[in-house]
């Protein structure tokens, strides 16, 4: 980590109980600047010409985020957006107040940085061609350590375009398409999905809201009417909505649900026939607007087949869960940043709270999770890259990274929160400060595109038991690292044999019903099995280039503690991993044979 000592300094701060004993927080800094590990990570998974292309980007962003964004989302998480149900007259134009500091963070998402749009078309940045999803998640990872709540509202966006692009007719895309991926406020359509209901969450089979089919129009989309109500619907005012219905006489269950298009205003204008009844009042996300909808009778838009509407939704499904594992390694860097600042200047009993050994091991269990998360991004975006250029290995590939990625790095980014609030004290529980609201809005990443418990299943029961996805996961995972001249043989062979021990564990999960209550457990594993041979190769990559091996001493830490029996009473000490630790919490690169020595 950086070293982020400030020294702090008020004219008034004369007397014995000043502010000069609150320790600072990491507001002021470039968030990208400071973050190393993502700098070095970029450098080994990116292509340098595009690195060298997007670095001003990352570095503006970086510096947004760390300054006037991470204002705009304080103050923004404190107006929440209020519903105006009716105008002067009496008419229902229900429609959404937000805050100014909103409608900015907005400008800078959707109009400056086309978050929505730039992996769709080429433009956005520059770019002569779609931007790589390494480059997407980068920005979205940047975005997210100042402001959460707002990266549903983009998020829902740019998959409303990725599903009507992927399945809609060629006249659907015709009328939407342009003004869904546009940048500019004026022509620009905001995308979202409305999928729950009171009948069904996770259940979606259970669905209730109808489809009636009106016919073709002139411009030759096919038009519906909706009859329903939706139960939690974000971004709530968003100009299309994408989202589920039955088609009336179609069959019960997933089978007979069809995929829809519901503007919110017609194309004359007037306003279709759905209200939002009422605004959610959350726990986070507080700056973006949930709300309940009812439709009566309104037009949307048939999107791809109207019998194969669950399986094209599943693959909206899947690309937001991806960016949920970003947005949780997002949130984790922040809560790591604001931790270690508070350490090296928070001092308690006559030095700094960082050199004490438990503050220390408090420190690790937010490390740890977090450089995890940051290198299943790194992973996962550099897979859906070569998925989609045609690697069918590498979809095949993504398919498992994606629920297992979901799953434990939005279970992690709990915990991680509530440590990073715990580390600045009585403080940390106030609202001027950003740990409350981390706290918040770590807990929605385990509700969103399914439960843990969904995407465990999904893991283990799908891409495991029906795909054998665990299998190209290891062997991706060992042709990383076995190639590998850095790293020492005897480690090589332990996380070979810890990659076969998860695999089989997972087998035997997925072969027996009655082991679904280990499922979680399963999933859990693969993701730990996962980052500890990506954290290996990173870091042997990065120190055989003369950079830090840091990475490398984080990889045996995940197998000593994630997947290694303990017995949480013992007394022994382990002298390698206090050295670790102690190079982990320096702001010096770690050289590679420190590290190899250590872990081998």
């Amino acid at each position: 980590m950086p070293d982020m000592t400030t020294a702090i300094a008020h004219p008034h701060d004369t007397g014995p109980h000043g502010a000069q004993y609150i320790a600072p927080d990491a507001h002021g800094r470039n968030f990208y600047a400071i973050d190393r590990q993502f700098q070095d990570l970029l450098s080994l998974y990116m292509e340098p010409g595009l690195l060298k292309q997007m670095t001003p980007h990352f570095e503006r962003l970086g510096e947004l985020a760390g300054n006037r964004l991470d204002d705009l989302a304080m103050t923004a998480d404190k107006h929440p957006p209020v519903l105006q149900p009716r105008d002067r007259f009496g008419r229902d134009e229900d429609w959404i107040d937000y805050h100014p500091s909103y409608r900015e963070m907005e400008k800078i998402a959707f109009e400056e940085f086309g978050m929505h749009a730039m992996t769709h078309r080429a433009g956005v940045l520059g770019l002569s061609e779609p931007a790589h999803p390494l480059v997407k998640y980068g920005i979205t990872y940047l975005f997210v350590q100042a402001e959460f709540g707002l990266m549903c509202p983009v998020s829902v966006s740019d998959t409303s375009n990725f599903v009507i692009k992927r399945f809609g007719s060629e006249a659907l895309k015709k009328l939407l398409l342009d003004r869904l991926l546009s940048q500019d406020p004026k022509t620009m359509l905001k995308g979202t999905q409305f999928m729950t209901e009171k009948a069904g969450g996770s259940d979606v089979g259970a669905l209730e809201t109808e489809a009636e089919r009106i016919g073709v129009g002139p411009d030759g989309v096919e038009r519906w009417k909706l009859f329903g109500q939706k139960w939690f619907c974000s971004h709530a005012d968003a100009d299309v909505a994408v989202l589920l219905a039955r088609p009336r006489g179609a069959a019960p269950g997933t089978q007979g649900l069809g995929m829809f298009a519901m503007p919110r205003r017609l194309e004359d204008g007037s306003r279709n026939s759905y209200r939002i009844v009422r605004l959610k009042d959350k726990l986070g996300t507080r700056s973006m607007a949930s709300g309940e909808i009812i439709m009566d009778g309104a037009i949307a838009y048939l999107v791809g087949d109207a019998g194969r509407g669950f399986k094209q939704m599943m693959e909206q499904v899947n690309l937001s869960r991806l960016s949920h594992g970003v947005r949780a390694a997002s949130m984790m860097r922040r809560c790591l940043n604001e931790a270690m600042v508070v350490a090296q200047n928070r001092r308690a009993f006559g030095k700094a709270i960082g050199e004490y050994p438990l503050l220390r091991r408090q420190l690790m269990k937010i490390m740890l999770p977090t450089e995890q998360a940051l290198s299943m991004y790194a992973f996962s975006a550099d897979a859906m890259g070569k998925a989609n250029a045609g690697d069918n290995e590498a979809a095949n590939l993504l398919r498992i990274l994606t629920p297992v990625y979901k799953f434990r790095a939005c279970r992690d980014n709990i915990p991680v929160a509530s440590h990073a609030l715990e580390v600045r004290g009585g403080l940390g529980y106030i609202e001027e400060w950003v740990t409350a609201r981390l706290v918040r809005d770590a807990q929605i990443g385990t509700l969103w595109e399914g439960t843990s418990n969904i995407n465990a299943l999904d893991v283990v029961q799908r891409a495991v038991g029906k795909t054998g996805g665990h299998k190209t996961l290891t062997a991706a995972l060992k042709d990383k690292y076995e190639r590998s001249d850095a790293l020492p043989g005897q480690y090589k062979g332990l996380l070979g044999a810890t990659l076969d021990r998860v695999e089989r564990f997972v087998e035997a999960v997925a072969a027996d019903p009655k082991q679904e209550k280990r499922c979680r457990l399963a999933a859990g594993a693969l993701y730990h099995a996962t980052t500890a041979a990506l954290l290996a190769w990173e870091g042997a990559a990065l120190g055989a280039k003369g950079g830090d091996a840091r990475r490398l001493l984080l990889s045996r830490l995940v197998i000593e503690h994630r997947l290694a029996p303990q017995d949480p009473l013992s007394l022994a000490e382990s002298a390698w991993e206090q050295e670790a630790m102690d190079l982990l919490l320096q702001d010096k690169p770690v050289p590679l044979a420190k590290a190899t020595a250590l872990v081998g």
